[in-house]
């Protein structure tokens, strides 16, 4: 029985996992993490509104159910093709078809000082650590007898205006103006500032003109401060430095201006394109090593002349199809070149606000913010986690209360 090893169970790889189980194939999944992260709601756990273990689900509990899956915990450290091994912590594991789906980490862009002192949204742990960091920013400010720096204490600094960006923004402005004015009388919170910084002269590029405007001003109306054409290029522990000399004092910056490779891809012995990615051929193999398929983050993949974007999207797809491509390999048959389908992107801004473009539509506000829940809310692994999510939203639309306001960890914040 021929084996296929699969590297990373993210959007990628559990959909090409989903695809080879139950085909006459060995498949191997391994991860450093003994689960299925969803990223995409990693921001809502980080501003207290929903439990960490509600947007991640076990591997092992969704790999029982596939027939020839097994699992196996593990920090990959390199791959031998010339010997088909992937080399992890606990040993090696040979194999016959390798997918290599390890996804990106933040991308600082050698900024050093704002690597050491941001926070950034990768890892559950990340959700966790930043969260503990903005209750805590609270509970000093209460005990602060100087202005000045109770005020920086109330400052968060958010860099990028992409989808992540936006909604961390808004998520987080309607929990201090909502919820932390009510837990913290004593103190001015609607003072408190919440600062998006993005280097163009536009939040959500990849968005519409219309869209791109009503994501802004629906921002500000609601008490972030938005500076276009702005760039940090250096931080410290209570202060954040524009390109223009400009110091905002802030305890608090969160990172979310750019993605790179993940590094296994720098392991890997070939030639890397821009952000660390690895060039991939019409059928997402590597060149030399039609066995070897990278696919999601790490991928670099042209289409129509621009490199495919580093979304979950793309991920998904191409798990789909590596998975396909591997069994049409079986049977001997021609594997069609990979063409990404995209059906639109969509980001919300806060309660009942969002924007979405999708089969040329272009939707704003309510219609668009309903079509961003069930979105998510479907591609959620784990009823039990639908559930929740759904619960712990229907219960913020209400009553404008996020239940997860726990400091669990005061040694890990600044």
């Amino acid at each position: 029985m021929k084996r296929v090893v699969i590297i990373g169970i993210g959007f990628g790889g559990i959909r090409a996992a989903r695809e080879l189980a139950g085909q006459g194939l060995e498949v191997v999944l391994v991860d450093r993490n003994n689960y299925h992260l969803f990223q995409p709601l990693l921001y809502q756990v980080a501003t207290a509104g929903l439990e960490q273990e509600s947007i991640a689900y076990p591997i092992r509990a969704m790999s029982r159910h596939w027939t020839g899956t097994r699992f196996h915990l593990a920090e990959v450290r390199a791959v031998d093709f010339a010997a088909c091994k992937v080399l992890t912590s606990h040993g090696e594991i040979g194999y016959d078809y390798l997918v290599v789906a390890a996804g990106s980490v933040t991308n600082f862009f050698g900024l050093d000082s704002v690597e050491r002192h941001a926070y950034d949204l990768k890892k559950l742990a990340d959700a966790e650590r930043l969260r503990n960091q903005i209750l805590t920013a609270f509970e000093r400010a209460v005990v602060e007898p100087d202005p000045a720096k109770r005020r920086a204490l109330m400052t968060f600094v958010i860099v990028g205006g992409g989808p992540t960006g936006v909604e961390f923004s808004g998520a987080l402005i309607e929990l201090v103006r909502y919820v932390l004015a009510k837990d913290y009388p004593e103190l001015s919170v609607q003072a408190a500032r919440v600062v998006l910084i993005e280097a163009f002269d536009r939040l959500m590029a990849a968005m519409p003109e219309q869209l791109q405007s009503y994501t802004l001003n629906k921002l500000r109306s609601m008490g972030v401060e938005v500076l276009l054409n702005a760039r940090v290029t250096d931080a410290g522990p209570e202060r954040v430095v524009l390109h223009d000399g400009a110091v905002i004092p802030a305890h608090t910056l969160f990172w979310s201006a750019g993605v790179k490779a993940a590094p296994l891809a720098g392991s890997l012995g070939v030639g890397l394109k821009p952000g660390g990615r690895v060039p991939v051929g019409a059928d997402l193999s590597l060149s030399g090593h039609p066995e070897v398929f990278i696919v999601g983050d790490m991928a670099w993949l042209e289409q129509d002349g621009v490199p495919l974007p580093m979304v979950a999207p793309v991920a998904m797809q191409m798990g789909t199809y590596a998975g396909k491509a591997i069994k049409l390999r079986e049977q001997n048959l021609p594997v069609p070149p990979f063409r990404y389908h995209d059906k639109g992107s969509m980001a919300t801004i806060g309660k009942s606000a969002a924007v979405a473009m999708t089969h040329g539509m272009k939707l704003k506000g309510y219609p668009a913010w309903i079509a961003w829940l069930l979105l998510h809310l479907y591609y959620l692994i784990g009823f039990r986690n639908r559930v929740v999510v759904m619960l712990n939203w229907i219960w913020y639309y209400w009553f404008h209360e996020r239940q997860v306001r726990l400091i669990t960890d005061q040694d890990g914040t600044r």
